[in-house]
């Protein structure tokens, strides 16, 4: 396995499977080049198996972390480490570029997410409700 940074639009397409919906160019083109906006591809098999983002937050009395956004690994490639390598590397990009931590919510009985981010070396604290608007 392979894990790199995409670049490029067409490698964000070339991934979209593993996106919830199909990847659109102008809004991957807008992700890669907003400062801040990371997205790492897993490699195995000669072609795109998962990914991850992530966005680095600012504030005023706070400094940087980073909002791990979204973590995918395709079916057939689960269960092998391809998540928590995936997270791991995200979280490495953070202390990097100077995030004191990173953060990520998770829908209630995702076990298959809270196992990867465990493994990853994340804490739940147990007390987290996630509170959601709607502007579509």
């Amino acid at each position: 396995m392979d894990i790199r940074r995409a670049t490029t639009v067409a490698e964000v397409v070339a991934a979209d499977r593993l996106f919830d919906n199909p990847a659109r160019p102008e809004w991957a083109e807008r992700f890669l080049t907003t400062a801040g906006h990371h997205l790492l591809l897993a490699y195995a098999g000669g072609g795109p198996v998962g990914f991850v983002s992530g966005v680095e937050t600012v504030h005023p009395d706070k400094g940087t972390e980073m909002f791990l956004y979204e973590l995918a690994v395709d079916e057939p490639y689960r269960r092998r480490g391809i998540g928590r390598a995936l997270v791991e590397r995200l979280a490495a990009l953070a202390r990097e570029r100077g995030c004191y931590g990173m953060w990520v919510t998770v829908d209630a009985g995702n076990d298959v997410a809270l196992a990867a981010y465990r493994s990853a070396g994340g804490k739940d604290d147990g007390t987290c409700t996630v509170m959601t608007w709607d502007f579509a």
